[in-house]
């Protein structure tokens, strides 16, 4: 019996022992010393080949705007540029691997990314980068550069200002060895201005401004020189020196006036909406000339704006997907790993250990199994559920931009085609010597009356006091409007100022379903509006002296609805509460998170 065994455990042993040599050999296990051979360099030079193919497509990739796909090569081939300490080339997956999670809106992620980046370019380890198989060109402070301009635009997008503040000093403190590190540092100089206007220090944004300006100029950048203006011409808006600022928004137009390029089109949509406000300040009514120019190039944008939030939620499933993929595989690995060990230790034991072991082994993989796949469900439903939220979101925004253009389209065209009828039918009238036909008078009180529905239908769309004076203005024009012998509208505005013209549509649109409400249910006799700004907080009360009601017992009828409103605010980040009683009448109060216009960050 013993000597049965021993037979058996060296039959296993020789049948083992060429196995776990081929395994070692097949995962680079330590412990022997390779020998180097003319063979060798030509693998290396293949290794070398095949990443900088692999880098190339994962490249490729980033610029079709394929950003699951290049991240997934990307990470692949981090992992082997550290498994071969291939620096350079984990350097420059890092780089790419930070820009990849700018379009995916992950920051905190492409900041992460930038310092690695950054940590291998200042360790002084990429010596040999300029003859590297990767790139042709080799610049030190030009990289360096680049990765504190990321670095310091992913802090002000994540809200550290001071920790931008310091990565973009770094950058104009840098000595200027070709045109390349000068533009990053004019990029610098304009973000720079831009946080200072945002405080306030207009003297310091000013100067960063003029220095931005001086450079583009110098390398005859048109589109980063209208870009500085901007800036310059917002500071002087800023400082209520709206001649000034009307002159430079009209030199920053006239470098960009007939640029097709994305960002040249962005910045004249800029020029034309801070102009026509600038105007509008000077009393210079050709402002509004120039803001239906903006909100024609706006529409544009939104609906690309559209696309790119479809395309991200896809680009994140997909992303999903891709990380299950490959932690599924390291996973499968391991498991393979695992096996071979396990096995060299039952075969010297005993078949029937061997035997017990296996089946033990089986049981438990299909509980995880069984377990993967209720987590990857879990995730699939949580994805799903996210996804519907920006849906809703997106058809909301959508409905507000179709009411917008419809209201534009009765009010800029059909009513001036039914005033010119009613001039054509005025001019006809004068050519009769005697008395006119009771036709004619009958057409035109039917055009008058069409018009004015016209007008009255474009107001219930969208307030073009709104869209062209803001919200302080159109909520006055609300309550004068709707106040009435039965009723009287208050309104107590402070602070209010212009923000994001969609986030001024979204609370007018509030403010108004719940005055209409106030109107058709509560009996009123008064009623306030309140509308602060407290700090970054938009503050909204609206109460009547009316019947008041129970909001579990309200169900959604016409126009939003109670309930949809306060859906609505949620997805704004904001805060709803309904206090309401029969004696006292209601109050209605809104907290929401301004939307500022937006400041372009050059990064």
């Amino acid at each position: 019996m013993q000597k049965n065994m021993r037979i058996f455990i060296l039959c296993g042993l020789m049948i083992l022992t060429p196995l776990i040599k081929v395994y070692a050999i097949i995962n680079n296990v330590k412990g022997e010393t390779l020998k180097v051979s003319p063979l060798t360099f030509t693998i290396q030079q293949e290794k070398n080949n095949i990443f900088k193919r692999d880098l190339e497509k994962a490249k490729t990739l980033f610029r079709k705007k394929e950003y699951s796909k290049s991240l997934e090569i990307s990470l692949i081939l981090i992992e082997k540029a550290k498994k071969y300490e291939d620096k350079e080339l984990e350097y420059l997956c890092s780089f790419l691997i930070g820009d990849i999670f700018i379009k995916l809106n992950n920051h905190k992620k492409a900041l992460l990314y930038f310092k690695k980046s950054l940590n291998i370019l200042q360790s002084n380890q990429l010596i040999n980068l300029k003859e590297s198989s990767y790139v042709e060109s080799f610049s030190s402070q030009r990289l360096t550069a680049s990765n504190y301009l990321r670095i310091g635009a992913e802090y002000y997008r994540l809200g550290k200002r001071d920790s931008a503040l310091q990565f973009y000093n770094k950058i104009i403190k840098m000595p200027t060895f070709d045109n390349r590190i000068e533009s990053l540092k004019a990029s610098a100089y304009t973000n720079l201005s831009g946080i200072y206007t945002q405080d306030s220090v207009f003297d310091l944004a000013r100067d960063y401004a003029i220095k931005a300006i001086n450079i583009h100029k110098r390398n005859n950048d048109k589109v980063s020189e209208s870009a500085a203006l901007i800036n310059l011409a917002n500071i002087h808006l800023g400082e209520k020196n709206y001649i000034k600022a009307k002159e430079t928004y009209i030199d920053a137009l006239a470098l960009i006036e007939n640029n097709k390029t994305n960002s040249g089109v962005k910045y004249k949509e800029q020029v034309y909406y801070n102009l026509a406000w600038t105007l509008y300040l000077l009393k210079d009514y050709t402002a509004y000339d120039y803001q239906e120019k903006s909100y024609l190039i706006k529409d544009s944008l939104r609906n690309a704006e559209i696309n790119h939030i479809i395309n991200e939620i896809y680009e994140k499933y997909n992303l999903r997907l891709a990380k299950e993929k490959t932690e599924k595989a390291k996973a499968e690995e391991q498991r393979k790993a695992w096996f071979f060990g396990v096995l060299s230790l039952l075969v010297l034991i005993s078949s029937g250990v061997i035997l017990y072991n296996y089946k033990l082994r089986q049981r438990n993989l299909k509980l995880k199994i069984k377990q993967n796949e209720l987590d990857q469900k879990s995730k699939i439903d949580k994805l799903k559920s996210e996804s519907q939220t920006r849906i809703l979101n997106a058809t909301l925004d959508g409905k507000e931009t179709e009411r917008k253009q419809i209201a534009e389209t009765l009010h800029d065209s059909v009513s001036s085609l039914l005033s010119s009828a009613n001039l054509h039918l005025q001019a006809t009238k004068m050519q009769f010597n005697g008395t006119t036909p009771i036709e004619i008078d009958k057409t035109q009180k039917i055009i008058v009356e069409a018009s004015q529905k016209i007008r009255d239908l474009s107001h219930t769309l969208v307030s073009s006091v709104l869209l062209k004076f803001g919200l302080a203005f159109a909520i006055k024009d609300m309550a004068d409007k709707y106040s009435n012998s039965k009723i009287e509208i208050e309104t107590d505005i402070k602070g209010v100022k212009r923000y994001q013209q969609n986030f001024e549509i979204k609370v007018y649109n509030i403010i108004q379903e719940l005055v209409n409400n106030i109107l058709k249910h509560s009996n009123a006799k008064k009623a306030l509006v309140k509308v602060h700004q407290k700090k970054d907080r938009l503050l909204i009360a609206i109460q009547d002296d009316g019947d008041g009601f129970d909001k579990s017992t309200i169900a959604n009828k016409d126009g939003l609805g109670i309930n949809q409103i306060e859906a609505r605010i949620q997805m704004m980040k904001g805060k709803f509460e309904i206090n309401s009683n029969s004696k006292t009448g209601t109050i209605i109060e809104i907290e929401l998170p301004i939307v500022e216009k937006e400041t372009k960050v050059n990064a």
